[in-house]
């Protein structure tokens, strides 16, 4: 029996419920363990329903030619606004500039490996991946689909209980969430997410989206 998509109405329900949810369900129980449970039990879930109900097998969402066709743009953006980012911690917060790798090498490197396998990943399988498949009778390929995506991704950074995490995922959403409708590749967006996020990591925005800090 082919697969028949939900109403519009449902559809609408299910990503308020889904995406709106969510970070409100993590703040009230503040555990790490609960994070990070729900980030990969929903990735799992996802990767799951894309491929059974959507014929997305993780191969072709992975899209390699895609990620070839979009990644010299997406290293010389890293490239050209590290320098700005570099100069707001220098001028407001210079305590912090490089601190991570100053003050725990061990901790920086560690996160530079398994930063983009375990939390890059799962965030793009599911906030641009299963947004562009699952909810595109609803916004689209495009703008809507772009506005949705971002904003759904900015509102889960809420739960590191401060404005620049969500100021910086809003715009970081945006860029990932436009070359994703742009080329359809999730190796693309995971590489794009990791390389914005090593680099502010190591620059020293890393404690706005530090959990522990936030949920003392």
């Amino acid at each position: 029996m082919p697969f028949k998509l939900p109403s519009h109405s449902r559809l609408w329900a299910e990503f308020l419920i889904l995406f709106a949810g969510a970070p409100l369900l993590v703040l009230s129980i503040r555990e790490r363990w609960f994070m990070v449970a729900l980030m990969w039990g929903s990735a799992a879930t996802i990767a799951f329903v894309l491929h059974k109900s959507y014929r997305r097998r993780h191969a072709v969402e992975w899209n390699w030619p895609g990620f070839r066709a979009g990644i010299r743009d997406v290293v010389l953006q890293v490239a050209a606004v590290t320098p700005l980012f570099i100069m707001v911690i220098w001028l407001f917060l210079p305590e912090s500039f490089l601190s991570l790798p100053r003050e725990r090498f061990e901790l920086w490197v560690r996160i530079m490996f398994l930063y983009p396998l375990l939390s890059v990943w799962p965030q793009e399988l599911v906030y641009r991946s299963f947004i562009y498949h699952r909810y595109q009778p609803i916004f689209g390929k495009g703008k809507y689909y772009i506005a949705a995506s971002t904003l759904a991704f900015a509102w889960m950074h809420i739960i590191f209980l401060n404005s620049v995490a969500v100021l910086l995922t809003l715009c970081g959403g945006y860029l990932f969430s436009r070359s994703y409708a742009k080329h359809n590749s999730l190796a693309l967006v995971c590489a794009e997410h990791a390389l914005y996020g090593c680099m502010l990591f190591t620059v020293g925005y890393g404690w706005f989206f530090f959990s522990g800090a936030a949920w003392r």
